[in-house]
C-alpha cells in the first residue's frame, strides 16, 4: 500500500440530535466499525474527533452518523461564534417546560387532593394533560422513535412509552371504561388487589413525569451551551481595532503580516509582532502568568492581547489571525475540552440494562395475563402498570434536586458548580495543581522591604519616592505609590525608558529605578540588598536624590494570608499539592516553602501547563487544577477537575468546572468537599429511585398495583429524594 493511503488525517465533526450519553456511545461504535477510522464522540461538546486513513472519504463519516439517526457536519470556520441552533433548542425547551409546568400542576393537584375532584374533574385533567404529554414531550417521543428505528433503547424510550401508555390507558378508561362517569373520584384505598383497570386514570403521572424530565433536559442543554464560551472569552481578550503607523485606525482583522502599528501606554498590543521603535514594560500576566512586567525594546518580540504599561511603541506584525499565540491558546482550550474523558450519567449507564428489561417485562406481563384468560382489560392494566411504575419520576428528580440544592448552597459559599458531570471528578482526584500568580499569591506587586542608607529616614524615603512613583503607570511604581501614600508634589517628571523615572520633589533631584541612573554607585550594603532581592526572584529599585543612592525598595507578588491554611486543608482531603507557575524557580520555591508545598514546577509556558497536567495524568494521577489567568484556561480544561478563581479572567472561569467566586484558596477545599457531598447525595437518590422501581415492578406485573398505591409509592419516592437533597442546605 502506498504511503499516501496509510497516512492519516483528522477531522472534527459537529454532531446533532444526541439526547444522552448512550447516543454518543452509539455514534462512536458506528464510526469505529469503519475500516481505518478511530473516533471519539463527546456528548457534552457535541463533537466527534475522527482520525481516518486518506482512503476514507469524510462524506462517508457524515453518512454513517446520519444512518444512526443523527446529524453531522464539518464545523464552521468561526467556531468561537455561538451556534444559533443551540439557542433555538434552548428557547424551544424553555417554552415547552413553562407550558408543561403551567398545565401539569393543576392535573397533579386534582389527582392528589380529593377536595379538588369536582364532578367532571377527570375530563379537565385530560384536556390539560394531553398537550403536556404529546406536545411538550414531543422531543422524547421523537428521540424514542429514532432509537427504535435503529434497534436501541434509552431513557427517552422509557419516558415516551410510559407517558404515552399512561395517557393512552387513561383515554381508554375515560371513553370506554368507567373512569369517565360523572362524580368519579380517586378513593384512598391502599389495598393490594386485582382490578380490570377500567376505572383507573394515570394522567397526573403522565403530565408530572413529562414536566420533571423536561426541567432536567432544559438545565442540561443550558449547561452544554457554555462549552464554547471559553473560546469566546479568550478571543475577546484581543484588541478590537488598531492604529497603523500612517495614522489610520482599522479593525484588527485587517492587519496583515508586515504592517507597522502604534501601541500607546495602557493599550493592548493588537497582534504578535516585533518592536521597531520605543521601549516600555509589557504586562503579560494574563497570558503568561508572569507577575513582573517585562522590559522590552527594539528587536524584542511582543504578544497580542498583552498590555503596554509604559512608553509608546511601534510594532511590526509577524503573526495575525489564527497564527497568533492567543488564537493558538484558544485551540488548546478547545482540544482539551473535546478530549476530556466522557462522563456518562449514572441514570444513562443503568438505562442500557434497565430500559430493555422493563419493556420485556411489560410485554411478558401482557402475554401472560392474556394467556390466563382473565380478559384484555386486566392484561393491559397490568402491562401499563409495569410501564408506569417504571417511569422514572423520582429518577428525574434524583440528580436535579441534589444538584439544585448543592449548587444553591455553593453559591452562598462562593462556589459555582457547572453541572453533574463535575461532581464525579471530585471524588477521584488525588493531586491538586495550584497556579501561583493570583491563586496562591495576590497577583499584584506590593512593597515588601525598604532598606535605607545610613543616616536616612525610612518615612522620608517613602514620602519622596512615593510622590515620584505616583506619576508613573508601571506596576512596580504603583506598588511603591500605594505603600507610601505621599502628598508631596512632583515637578519636571520624566520617564527614562527601560531604566526608571526622575523628577523634582521638594527641591530634590529625585530618581527611582536602576542603579545606572545614579552618578555614583550604591553603598556596599545597599548593593548587597539589591543582589539578595534579585537572587530570590524579587524586583528591586534604587531610590536616590542629589546624585546619591538613599534606599533600596523591594517589591514582590506576596502570598495571600489564607493560602497556607488552604494548602493544609487540601492535604487533609487526601490531595497532593503541586505549585505550577510561569515565574522563575527562585520565586516559585520561595512561595512553595511559605505555604507548605513540596512539589514545584516553574518557568512553564501556557502550552507547557497543559503538558504538565497531561504528564501527571499519564503517571496515573487524577488531577485538579486551580488557576485564574488566560494562561491557565487550557490546563483547566485538560485537568480532570478545573477550579477557577472568580477574581480571574473570563476565559479561565469558562474553561473550568468549578468557579470560586472569592479570591480565597480555602474555598477550593470547601468546593471539593461540597461537590463530594452532592455526589454522595445524588448516588443515594438514584439508589432509592431505582430500588423503588425494582420493588414495585413485581407487584405491577402480578396485577396487584392499584392507582392509589402506585401514586402513593411514586409520591413517597419523590418526597424522599427531595428531602434527602435538602440536607445539603446544612453544609458548612
Amino acid at each position: 500500500m502506498s504511503s499516501s493511503l496509510t497516512e492519516e488525517r483528522a477531522v472534527e465533526l459537529s454532531i446533532g440530535g444526541m439526547t444522552c450519553a448512550s447516543c454518543a456511545n452509539r455514534i462512536e461504535r458506528k464510526l469505529n466499525k469503519l475500516d481505518g477510522v478511530t473516533a471519539t464522540v463527546n456528548y457534552a461538546t457535541e463533537k466527534a474527533k475522527v482520525t481516518f486513513a486518506r482512503s476514507v472519504d469524510p462524506r462517508d463519516l457524515i453518512s454513517e452518523v446520519e444512518k444512526a439517526g443523527y446529524t453531522a457536519a464539518l464545523p464552521a470556520v468561526e467556531a468561537a461564534e455561538p451556534e444559533p441552533e443551540s439557542g433555538d433548542e434552548l428557547q424551544s425547551l424553555r417554552n415547552r417546560l413553562v407550558a408543561a409546568v403551567v398545565l401539569a400542576v393543576p392535573v397533579v393537584a386534582m389527582a392528589m387532593v380529593p377536595l379538588l375532584q369536582f364532578t367532571y374533574w377527570q375530563w379537565l385533567s385530560l384536556v390539560l394533560a394531553a398537550p403536556v404529554v404529546v406536545c411538550a414531550g414531543w422531543p422524547f417521543h421523537q428521540a424514542a422513535w429514532t432509537n427504535l428505528r435503529h434497534g436501541a433503547a434509552t431513557m427517552d424510550t422509557l419516558i415516551s412509552m410510559g407517558t404515552l401508555a399512561a395517557l393512552g390507558w387513561s383515554v381508554w378508561a375515560l371513553f370506554f371504561g368507567s373512569a369517565g362517569t360523572p362524580g368519579m373520584t380517586h378513593p384512598f384505598e391502599l389495598t393490594v388487589q386485582r382490578t380490570d383497570g377500567s376505572g383507573n386514570i394515570y394522567l397526573e403521572a403522565a403530565a408530572g413525569v413529562t414536566a420533571f424530565v423536561l426541567a432536567g433536559r432544559y438545565f442540561e442543554v443550558r449547561a452544554k451551551r457554555r462549552a464554547g464560551a471559553a473560546l469566546r472569552a479568550l478571543l475577546e481578550l484581543g484588541a478590537k481595532d488598531v492604529e497603523l503607523a500612517d495614522g489610520r485606525r482599522v479593525p484588527v482583522e485587517q492587519l496583515a503580516v508586515g504592517d507597522r502599528f502604534v501601541v500607546r501606554p495602557g493599550e493592548k498590543i493588537a497582534t504578535d509582532g516585533v518592536i521597531e521603535e520605543g521601549s516600555s514594560a509589557v504586562d503579560a500576566s494574563m497570558l503568561t502568568g508572569e507577575s513582573v512586567p517585562v522590559e522590552v525594546g527594539p528587536g524584542d518580540g511582543v504578544t497580542g492581547a498583552t498590555v503596554n504599561a509604559g512608553g509608546r511603541l511601534i510594532v511590526r506584525a509577524t503573526r495575525v489571525g489564527a497564527d497568533t499565540q492567543l488564537a493558538q491558546m484558544a485551540t488548546l482550550v478547545e482540544a482539551a475540552q473535546t478530549g476530556k474523558a466522557r462522563v456518562q450519567r449514572l441514570a444513562d449507564r443503568v438505562s442500557g440494562v434497565f430500559v430493555p428489561i422493563v419493556i420485556a417485562l411489560a410485554i411478558g406481563t401482557l402475554g401472560f395475563w392474556l394467556g390466563t384468560g382473565d380478559g384484555v382489560g386486566a392484561a393491559f392494566t397490568a402491562a401499563v402498570a409495569v410501564l408506569i411504575i417504571a417511569c422514572p419520576c423520582a429518577l428525574g428528580l434524583a440528580t436535579l434536586t441534589a444538584l439544585l440544592v448543592g449548587t444553591g448552597r455553593g453559591a452562598h459559599l462562593g462556589i459555582l458548580i457547572k453541572g453533574p458531570e463535575v461532581l464525579e471528578s471530585t471524588r477521584r482526584i488525588d493531586t491538586v495543581v495550584l497556579d501561583k500568580t493570583g491563586t496562591v499569591t495576590e497577583g499584584r506587586m506590593s512593597l515588601v522591604e525598604v532598606h535605607v542608607a545610613e543616616g536616612e529616614s525610612r518615612e522620608e524615603v517613602l514620602r519622596l519616592a512615593g510622590a515620584l512613583e505616583h506619576a508613573s503607570e508601571h506596576p512596580i511604581a504603583q506598588a511603591v505609590a500605594r505603600a507610601a501614600r505621599s502628598d508631596a508634589t512632583v515637578e519636571d517628571f520624566a520617564n527614562v525608558e527601560g531604566l526608571g523615572v526622575r523628577g523634582i520633589v521638594d527641591g530634590h533631584a529625585m530618581l527611582v529605578g536602576r542603579p545606572t541612573l545614579l552618578e555614583e554607585p550604591p553603598s556596599p550594603e545597599l548593593a548587597r540588598k539589591l543582589h539578595e532581592a534579585r537572587a530570590t526572584g524579587r524586583s528591586a529599585v534604587v531610590v536616590g536624590w542629589d546624585g546619591r543612592a538613599r534606599a533600596v525598595l523591594v517589591v514582590a507578588d506576596v502570598v495571600k494570608p489564607t493560602s497556607k491554611e488552604a494548602v493544609a486543608q487540601l492535604r487533609a482531603l487526601g490531595l497532593t499539592p503541586v505549585l505550577l507557575t510561569g515565574d522563575n524557580e527562585a520565586v516559585a520555591k520561595s512561595v512553595a516553602a511559605e505555604v507548605g508545598i513540596d512539589e514545584v514546577i516553574a518557568e512553564v509556558l501556557p502550552a507547557d501547563k497543559v503538558d504538565v497536567v497531561k504528564r501527571l495524568q499519564g503517571e496515573g494521577r487524577v488531577v485538579a487544577m486551580v488557576g485564574d489567568g488566560v494562561n491557565d484556561a487550557a490546563a483547566l480544561a485538560q485537568a480532570d477537575l478545573g477550579l477557577a478563581m472568580g477574581t480571574g479572567t473570563d476565559a479561565a472561569i469558562e474553561a473550568s468546572d468549578l468557579t470560586l467566586v472569592r479570591g480565597d484558596l480555602r474555598v477550593a477545599a470547601d468546593a471539593i468537599r461540597l461537590s463530594r457531598s452532592t455526589l454522595s447525595t445524588i448516588k443515594g437518590n438514584l439508589f432509592w429511585a431505582f430500588a423503588y422501581n425494582v420493588a414495585a415492578l413485581p407487584l405491577a406485573a402480578l396485577g396487584l398495583l392499584n392507582p392509589m398505591i402506585a401514586g402513593a409509592a411514586m409520591a413517597f419516592s419523590s418526597v424522599f429524594v427531595v428531602s434527602n437533597s435538602l440536607r445539603l442546605r446544612r453544609f458548612t
